[in-house]
């Protein structure tokens, strides 16, 4: 069953961070003979990451890989992108958010697995998508219905921008 969130969460957003693997995509990878690789996203995200900025939210993508994939599927959506982190996703962001002035009280964090863990905890909303591991959906606040890769993103961007337009 999804956790909820209330407008008075959301509305406390300032910035969005969204893992890529198993949130962008439904954490399933094609590998070819060659070592390409290909993933499956909703299209209907990138109609709702165009919402945040309207709003006065922004977002980027946090990785822990570098991934030509996550690469080409975020400079599509004209989102900002910091992959290759290995281990060190929560120091990355914290890093992130020291550089931009943001408390992360008023992030929202967007994960599926065992990495997003450190971030999840110490953001002041942490969201999993349906189909996260379960350690980690017991540590969301809010729960997507949609799993990864099948409108997850835009279902937390729809949530934000509603309860940020004024008539929100």
């Amino acid at each position: 069953m999804a956790k909820q969130l209330s407008a008075e969460h959301l509305i406390s957003v300032a910035f969005v961070v969204f893992d890529f693997d198993g949130v962008f995509t439904d954490n399933r990878v094609l590998v070819g003979e060659d070592g390409r690789e290909s993933v499956f996203c909703s299209r209907a995200d990138g109609l709702g990451l165009e919402q945040l900025p309207r709003v006065g939210i922004g977002c980027l993508v946090l990785s822990t890989e570098t991934n030509p994939v996550v690469s080409a599927r975020a400079a599509k959506l004209r989102l900002e992108c910091v992959q290759g982190l290995g281990d060190t996703k929560w120091e990355a962001l914290n890093g992130i958010l020291g550089e931009r002035r943001l408390d992360p009280a008023t992030v929202a964090y967007v994960g599926n697995d065992i990495n997003d863990l450190d971030c999840l905890r110490n953001v002041g909303v942490p969201i999993c998508v349906a189909d996260a591991y379960p350690e980690v959906l017991a540590t969301a606040r809010y729960t997507t219905e949609r799993p990864g890769g099948r409108g997850a993103v835009r279902e937390v961007c729809d949530l934000i921008v509603k309860a940020n337009e004024p008539s929100g």
